[in-house]
């Protein structure tokens, strides 16, 4: 057995950020199931958020971050994550992220729900490329050991403790073992557990099945964010409309043209993504149609063009011209708020796993993300769990706060009628009925097939079932906590409790046993 003092899994921005700073520390494994290009940050537009603004500061981003996360938000993680939030921005332009700058300065744009100017890109929608290329460049040119088309399928335990990490040649099928003092998980969302996503296809929640199985807490599970505006055309591939768009000035019109946003909120589109998201929804419903349009008309070509190249190019390739056109667009699915259970060292319930990044639940989210806080979350919490590591810290068990409310996935009655497990019918069971917009009865026929599925799971032998497997115990993740909370927050909506209550505010987390 290969032998690693660190062993991360995923080749993302978090798991490739933490292992440059995981390599001055010890010696580093990165196992991908794909190409280590291949991830969800490389589709990253909008940007990363932080207080560097001469009219910001970590105090006004902390509060801006606590109002988008409705009531669930950890302060404490919080806290950091603002506070820390400048180091860790100096961290990437010393790498040599090319962040985008106006008279010798980072330039700052806007975003939904953010009361200042913080929000920093690269190539103007093109931030997650240039993070992901210069970090996949920086890793290429270490010592760093890389294992592509290796999908993990299992954490080793020993005695209750993360040891080491079974994983699949996806060429070959065969299995191979690996050895790790410190096991991070670094796996990315699962955006391709539903139908329409803005998500690479190498989403299907490999960490959350994977720590799930290994005894790990997954918490908040429920809020998964539907992005409003992803690119709606027939035989085009989904393709993300950032929301810079709409905080540089798009405007959402219906088929009609009619401008419509401020029928439902009076923010209009710089609403949070769950109230835009929820308003296009009632609006397509109420003019029978599946999708509105985003204009950028009334803009200057310079700005559209130099601000947004790749949507301006991705469209014109699509036969739409966006500065003289409006797109037709409607809500993805998008960014998993829930997760892996850590605390603010990044450290899970069970000694000697960590997660990082969009598979971890740090608790800075809460019911619903701030807009481009999720790369600046990697950054922080990353950094954290390599500060916790040098310490030689034994591993510390996530105290189990009074705010918690621990559940086990309950035994469900058969269905009638199971569908065949397929990977495009478990997408279409979860748009049609852990949407956007749910009730009791759509998420009772969730649990009760996911459940199904899920006895009914074949051995994974291979990438595609293996993946098939993860997704079908997400799923019946997000969906149970779906059913439990009986309420409307944030990202969650509940047709049936469409009103908030105090009672609910708390987490929903799930253990194995």
């Amino acid at each position: 057995m290969r032998r690693f003092d660190y062993i991360l899994i995923g080749s993302g921005i978090a798991g490739l950020y933490t292992a440059l700073l995981a390599r001055e520390q010890g010696s580093v494994l990165i196992l991908t199931k794909g190409n280590i290009e291949d991830c969800n940050t490389r589709h990253a537009q909008g940007g990363i958020a932080a207080p560097i603004g001469a009219n910001d500061s970590p105090e006004l981003h902390f509060r801006d971050t606590i109002a988008a996360g409705d009531g669930l938000c950890n302060e404490e993680a919080v806290r950091i994550l603002t506070t820390e939030a400048p180091d860790r921005i100096a961290d990437l332009v010393n790498l040599g992220v090319p962040f985008d700058t106006l008279d010798g300065k980072i330039a700052l744009t806007t975003e939904a729900a953010h009361s200042v100017p913080r929000i920093l890109h690269a190539g103007g929608d093109a931030t997650g490329e240039h993070i992901e290329v210069t970090l996949s460049k920086r890793v290429r040119a270490t010592d760093i050991k890389v294992i592509e088309q290796c999908l993990a399928s299992e954490i080793l335990l020993e005695k209750g403790r993360a040891r080491g990490v079974r994983a699949i040649d996806c060429r070959t099928g065969k299995s191979e073992d690996f050895a790790g003092k410190s096991i991070i998980l670094a796996t990315g969302g699962g955006g391709q557990l539903y139908k329409l996503n803005t998500n690479s296809e190498i989403a299907t929640g490999d960490g959350i099945a994977l720590a799930f199985k290994a005894g790990a807490e997954i918490a908040d599970m429920e809020f998964f964010q539907f992005h409003p505006t992803c690119l709606f055309k027939p035989d085009v591939p989904p393709f993300l409309i950032s929301e810079a768009v709409r905080g540089e000035g798009g405007i959402l019109r219906n088929v009609n043209g009619r401008r419509f946003m401020y029928d439902y909120t009076p923010e209009g589109e710089l609403a949070p993504r769950d109230v835009v998201a929820r308003s296009i929804v009632y609006e397509m419903e109420k003019t029978k149609t599946d999708h509105v349009l985003i204009d950028v008309t009334h803009l200057s070509r310079s700005l559209t063009t130099s601000r947004f190249p790749h949507i301006y190019r991705f469209c014109l390739e699509h036969g739409m011209d966006i500065t003289k056109v409006p797109v037709p667009v409607a809500p993805a699915a998008h960014y998993m708020m829930g997760g892996v259970k850590v605390n603010t060292w990044g450290e899970t319930n069970v000694p000697g796993l960590f997660a990082t990044g969009e598979t971890a639940c740090t608790g800075v989210h809460g019911a619903n993300r701030l807009a481009s806080n999720s790369m600046l979350e990697v950054l922080v919490f990353s950094k954290r769990i390599l500060e916790k590591s040098r310490s030689n810290s034994t591993g510390t068990i996530v105290k189990k706060p009074a705010a918690d409310e621990f559940h086990t996935l309950p035994r469900r009655k058969m269905p009638d009628n199971i569908p065949e497990l397929t990977a495009s019918n478990l997408q279409s069971l979860m748009w049609d009925k852990v949407g956007i917009i749910r009730n009791r009865q759509t998420l009772m026929e969730a649990v009760q097939t996911l459940a199904a599925w899920q006895r009914a799971l074949p051995p994974t032998a291979e990438r595609a079932s293996q993946e098939l497997s993860n997704m079908v115990i997400t799923g019946r993740l997000i969906s149970e906590a779906a059913l439990i909370r009986e309420e409307s927050r944030g990202a969650h909506f509940r047709s049936d409790f469409p009103q908030k209550k105090p009672e609910w505010q708390h987490h929903v987390v799930f253990k194995l046993k």
